[in-house]
């Protein structure tokens, strides 16, 4: 059943609170459709407010998986590095012939399981080179094709040129057309001394695997793995490590009472969630959460299509990076993706959502508790 034959009345915002008038009226996520200017795309490519404080030192590496402390040291050095790296793009002294080369990939690229740390690794990165913000960039994949759609190709390579360093978290690709416009940009920014590093759960030479005829692109492909140097992360998802399951779903009448007597909550039917998110922009998701505290959904059920599925994985990681804890009745997270997506070639991205959510639907245990 579609989102727009399901038969469940909507929660509505604005009906009276289940308990006395003091408590706050939540907001619709389904009520939002923010417009996103693009210089607000460039400013915010940032690491996101979870890994504000993520440095190399607050890193903590699994005693038994040594490649973890080994990334936390390669990755140290190449941010030492990069002005090395960069010396002499651009410009010439009068007595070269011409600017040395970086020598080697201008790139190092974190491949691991879901919860291994690879993005607090990438945030540290960022924290640890030596550059001004406006200088550095930090975005998911989704977020840099985002962009490249708001400046034009052009004005994106001219604006992240200027730039001493490009991180780039979850990389994926997803069709041939990304591919050839990723493959591009990165090889123009490459050429004017930009750093790249970028996480995935794909090594380089396998991206596209499963999702389209990534043979046919083999070149494009190649080229991408040439800019960068991998670095396996072995471990377990930290997120369930010495942890319990994820909680079990609540009714619809403690996932109310929760959004009301949460400041800052905002209440949706699932259903009409996963059809609004139809009609907004994916690089708008992160807009449409501004000042949402905790998100509270009803209803929960499987996802219908592909599509729907993943517009809800860009919904997930938006809500993860600003740590906003999510309270739902319904059907459980593991229960979001049909057995056949879970075996499709967008698999790690369901994989990767469901361990997301499922660390938010923790995170929201004291808020139900309190709101009791």
């Amino acid at each position: 059943m579609s989102p727009s034959q399901h038969s469940s009345p909507q929660p509505d915002p604005t009906a009276a609170p289940p308990a006395d008038g003091d408590d706050a009226v939540p907001a619709a996520l389904t009520a939002r459709a923010p417009q996103v200017p693009a210089d607000r795309l460039v400013a915010e490519m940032v690491p996101p407010p979870r890994f504000q404080g993520a440095r190399f030192d607050t890193y903590i590496p699994d005693a038994q998986q040594p490649s973890q402390a080994e990334a936390v040291q390669v990755l140290s050095d190449f941010a030492d590095g990069i002005d090395a790296g960069r010396a002499g793009a651009g410009k010439r002294r009068w007595f070269a012939r011409k600017p040395a080369a970086p020598q080697g990939p201008r790139g190092v690229y974190l491949d691991g399981g879901y919860g291994v740390g690879k993005t607090h690794l990438l945030a540290s990165l960022w924290h640890a080179t030596p550059a001004p913000a406006e200088r550095k960039a930090f975005g998911t994949f989704v977020e840099l094709t985002n962009l490249v759609g708001a400046l034009g190709f052009q004005q994106t390579v001219k604006t992240l040129g200027e730039h001493k360093l490009l991180c780039i978290d979850e990389f994926e690709l997803d069709d041939p057309g990304d591919t050839v416009l990723v493959s591009t940009l990165l090889g123009k920014l490459v050429d004017a001394g930009v750093a790249l590093a970028a996480t995935s759960n794909t090594l380089p030479g396998k991206l596209g695997e499963g999702r389209f005829a990534a043979a046919d692109f083999l070149r494009e492909i190649q080229g991408l793995s040439a800019h960068f140097r991998p670095l396996r992360i072995d471990g377990e998802d930290y997120r369930h490590r010495g942890l319990p399951e994820a909680p079990a779903p609540y009714d619809d009448e403690t996932v109310t009472r929760t959004a009301y007597r949460t400041p800052g909550a905002s209440l949706d039917d699932f259903p009409s969630l996963l059809e609004h998110l139809s009609k907004v922009h994916p690089s708008r998701y992160g807009a449409m959460c501004d000042g949402i505290e905790a998100v509270c959904l009803t209803d929960v059920q499987a996802v219908p299509d592909q599509s729907t599925a993943l517009r809800l994985v860009v919904l997930a990681d938006r809500l993860y990076d600003r740590e906003v804890p999510v309270v739902t009745s319904g059907k459980a997270f593991d229960e979001l993706f049909s057995d056949e997506m879970l075996r499709g070639g967008y698999r790690k991205k369901y994989y990767r959502a469901i361990s997301r959510l499922t660390a938010l639907a923790r995170d929201a245990g004291a808020l139900v508790a309190e709101a009791r």
